[in-house]
C-alpha cells in the first residue's frame, strides 16, 4: 500500500476484513484493535497525521517507532474501558484502511506471523468480535480485586520500538508525511539548540539565557521561555480553586506568570504537572470540553480517580514543540488543566467571538495547522490522585 499522508482520505475496511488481520488476542503486529473502532468500519475519514512515531507514556523511554501507523480524526470514547475520559487519539494500521479510489476488492496485506494456528482451518483461527472484547481485560477479572484494562495506550511499548532522537529518518518523514512543515521543524530545532547551547536548561547558569529568550520573544510577539520553574518550594502545599466548570463554558487561561505562582519548583500543582507544552495556550480563551475525573493508569492498566477534578479544553492538546527527545510527536494527547489555572468568562456572544478570533490569531502566530482532533509527557500530564 502507498504510504498515506496527512490530509488523505481513507475508508475504514469492513469488519470482516479487519478481523482477518487480527490474531487470537485481537492484535495486528502487537497493536490492539479496540471494540469501539468497529463502529467506524465502512466510513470515510481524513488522515490527521501519519503516526510513524509516537511518545512513550508507559515507560518514558522517549520517542518510539510505529510501522505503518495512522491517526484519523477519531478519539477513544472509553466505553469499553470503564468510562476512561482521557480521549486518546486512536492508532490505526494502514492494513485497516483503504485509500479513497482504491478498488474495494483490493487484498488486505497480512503479516507472515499473523496466524497462531498454522494448519488449522480459517474459520477456527479467525479472530472474532468476542476475542477483541476479551482483549480489553488483563487476567481473570473475577479473581482480581481490581480490573486491569488493556488498550492501545497501555500496550504501546509492545507494538513500538525505540526511536533515537538523532535518527534523522523520523524528521524526514515528519515532513514528507505532511505532519510538520519545514518552518515548524526549523523552529523546533532552533529552540532545542538554544536550550542546550545557551545552557538555558541549567537552573542558575541559564537564568540570563532564559531572560534573553523572553526579551527577544516579547519583541516579536512570541511565546516566552516554556520551562521556567514554579515559585512554591518543592513539597509545599499548592493552591486549589473550585470553579465547578462544565462543558461549554468559556474560560480564560491565566498568564504564564500567574500559573507559575500556583506550582512548586517541579511545576506540580497537587500532583499534576504544568508542562511546557501548555505554555502556548496561556492567556487564551477556550471552551471547556469536559471535566475529567477517571482515567486508566497506562503503567498498570488500573482505573484511577482524580481527587481534584481537572478539565479538558476544546482544541487544546500537546503539539510536542518543546519535548526534546520526542519532537513533533503526532499523538496529540489532550492537555489537562487545574481550575486554579483558569478563569471563568461570562458566556456572551461577543466574548465567544473574541475567543474564536483569539484562537485564529493564536493559531496563525504559532503556525498551528493541525486538524480539529489533534495533548504533556503531557496529556495525562503526570496526573496523580490529588
Amino acid at each position: 500500500m502507498t504510504k498515506l499522508r496527512a490530509g488523505d482520505w481513507v475508508e475504514v475496511r469492513t469488519k470482516e476484513e479487519i478481523l482477518s488481520t487480527l490474531d487470537s488476542s485481537g492484535r495486528f503486529e502487537g497493536l490492539p484493535f479496540m471494540p469501539q473502532m468497529f463502529k467506524y468500519c465502512g466510513k470515510r475519514f481524513k488522515v490527521y497525521k501519519r503516526s510513524h512515531k509516537t511518545c512513550d507514556t508507559v515507560t518514558n523511554t522517549g520517542g518510539r517507532w510505529l510501522p505503518n501507523g495512522i491517526h484519523l480524526e477519531l478519539r477513544c470514547d472509553g466505553e469499553a474501558f470503564g468510562g476512561c475520559q482521557a480521549a486518546c487519539l486512536i492508532f490505526w494500521k494502514e492494513a485497516w484502511l483503504r485509500p479513497i479510489g482504491e478498488s474495494e476488492n483490493s487484498v488486505v496485506s497480512l503479516p507472515d506471523h499473523r496466524s497462531e494456528c498454522v494448519g488449522r482451518s480459517a474459520d477456527k483461527s479467525q479472530c472474532t468480535e468476542e476475542d477483541v472484547f476479551r482483549g480489553t481485560r488483563v487476567g481473570d477479572s473475577a479473581a482480581d480485586t481490581e480490573i486491569r484494562y488493556s488498550c492501545q495506550a497501555t500496550e504501546l511499548p509492545r507494538f513500538t520500538t525505540l526511536a533515537r532522537w538523532w535518527d534523522v529518518r523520523q524528521y524526514v518523514e515528519d515532513y514528507t508525511s505532511r505532519n510538520a512543515s519545514l518552518g515548524r521543524i526549523a523552529c523546533g530545532f532552533a529552540y532545542l539548540a538554544y536550550w542546550h547551547l545557551a545552557l538555558a536548561k541549567r537552573a542558575r547558569l541559564g537564568h540570563v539565557s532564559r531572560l534573553a529568550y523572553d526579551f527577544f520573544q516579547e519583541l516579536r510577539g512570541g511565546i516566552p521561555f516554556p520551562r521556567w520553574k514554579g515559585k512554591i518550594p518543592h513539597r509545599h502545599e499548592t493552591p486549589s480553586v473550585t470553579l465547578n466548570l462544565q462543558p461549554g463554558e468559556l474560560v480564560r487561561v491565566k498568564t504564564y506568570k500567574e500559573i507559575l505562582a500556583t506550582v512548586d519548583a517541579e511545576n506540580i500543582n497537587r500532583g499534576m504537572a504544568f508542562d511546557a507544552e501548555l505554555v502556548p495556550y496561556c492567556g487564551g480563551l477556550y471552551k471547556v470540553k469536559t471535566r475529567i475525573t477517571r482515567f486508566i493508569d497506562e503503567k498498570t492498566g488500573k482505573m484511577r480517580s482524580l481527587k481534584t477534578p481537572a478539565v479538558i479544553l476544546e482544541d487544546v492538546w500537546c503539539r510536542s514543540r518543546y519535548s526534546n527527545c520526542k519532537m513533533f510527536c503526532p499523538r496529540s494527547i489532550y492537555s489537562w488543566w487545574r481550575e486554579v489555572w483558569l478563569e471563568r468568562v461570562t458566556d456572551t456572544t461577543h466574548e465567544q467571538g473574541l475567543a474564536a478570533a483569539g484562537r485564529l490569531k493564536e493559531r496563525s502566530r504559532l503556525g498551528l495547522v493541525d486538524g480539529p482532533h489533534a495533548a504533556s509527557g503531557a496529556g495525562k500530564i503526570g496526573a496523580m490522585e490529588h
